[in-house]
């Protein structure tokens, strides 16, 4: 076996594409989220294509800009890439297993796709290290096989609301401004989520926020405090109110909320309840009457463009 770090690899094959790769875990779920960043759309297209193709691991593959997000479950499972790899090559995720704060994943790669397992993906600096059989071969026809060794991860969602006022500020901002600018961790995603317009005690277009990062286990406490001061010297409002869902399942109930806050007017104690009973921490930054909306936003993260919509929408 031989052992190779990132800039070994990068020495060894040239530079490649890879711009990120983390490995977030939830282990009590027994579920797992691969992100990868490469910079062109064309390469992660055709690996969503060949991973969805030959499972393995893998429950669910989606590219979001420049990132493919895989939705897999810790363990390991038979690749199945069929008749079509001998025309076509493939690609694929075996194995999923957590070694104490690391992750280790398992690819095969055929033809061409051997590239992207055994020289892309392991030059990226978020990699630790890549093992590579003895018999490794990259390229041409052949099927060779990888160890990708990463740090082990999880996601932490922070929803927002009420940090503006009617005269200044806009939640969606301030956000956005914490995920592009934190240091600590890896800035995932960010969404705008649309409540419900009819609300009387509202600035202007009734949104929340939220955005999630990418971060060692370890390092959760010092992020969340980092997002509150944050928060607070951005926050025009008396009422800013900031909260933390930390894992890769938002509970249903939890999502069902978010979903109805788009219609239903609810009281603070309605979202406190929710919160607790979900594992939603709340952190009155400047006040409280933003913890409807900052609970809401967790629970809409994961359900795609229709956080932004209102149930009209969908009709």
């Amino acid at each position: 076996m031989q052992v190779l770090r990132p800039d070994e690899v990068r020495a060894k094959y040239g530079p490649l594409f890879c711009k990120g790769f983390y490995t977030l875990v939830d282990e009590k779920a027994g579920k797992a989220m691969i992100v990868e960043k490469c910079a062109a759309k064309g390469p992660g297209e055709w690996d969503l294509m060949n991973r969805r193709r030959t499972k393995g691991v893998i429950e669910d593959i989606r590219q979001e800009s420049d990132m493919l997000v895989m939705n897999a479950r810790i363990g390991e499972s038979d690749l199945n890439f069929g008749p079509v790899s001998a025309d076509v090559g493939g690609q694929g995720l075996s194995a999923l297993k957590v070694e104490g704060d690391e992750v280790r994943t398992t690819w095969y790669g055929i033809a061409g796709a051997s590239v992207g397992i055994g020289a892309c993906i392991p030059q990226c600096p978020d990699v630790i290290r890549t093992e590579y059989p003895d018999d490794f071969t990259i390229g041409g026809a052949h099927r060779a096989h990888v160890d990708i060794i990463t740090p082990k991860m999880v996601r932490v969602i922070i929803g927002i609301d009420d940090t503006d006022t009617k005269e200044a500020g806009a939640s969606w901002v301030v956000s956005l401004k914490l995920g592009t600018t934190c240091p600590i961790g890896k800035f995932l995603e960010h969404k705008i989520v649309q409540l419900n317009p009819k609300v009387p005690n509202k600035t202007t277009n009734c949104c929340s926020t939220a955005v999630s990062f990418a971060v060692r286990e370890e390092d959760v406490p010092a992020l969340i405090e980092y997002a509150v001061d944050f928060v607070r010297k951005e926050s025009y409002s008396d009422d800013a109110v900031l909260t933390v869902f930390q894992g890769l399942e938002v509970p249903e109930s939890l999502r069902d909320f978010g979903w109805s806050c788009k219609s239903v007017l609810y009281t603070t104690d309605d979202a406190v309840r929710v919160a607790e009973e979900c594992g939603v921490q709340i952190i009155s930054v400047t006040g409280m009457k933003g913890v409807i909306g900052a609970v809401a936003a967790i629970g809409c993260f994961d359900i795609g463009e229709r956080a932004a919509g209102i149930p009209e929408d969908f009709e």
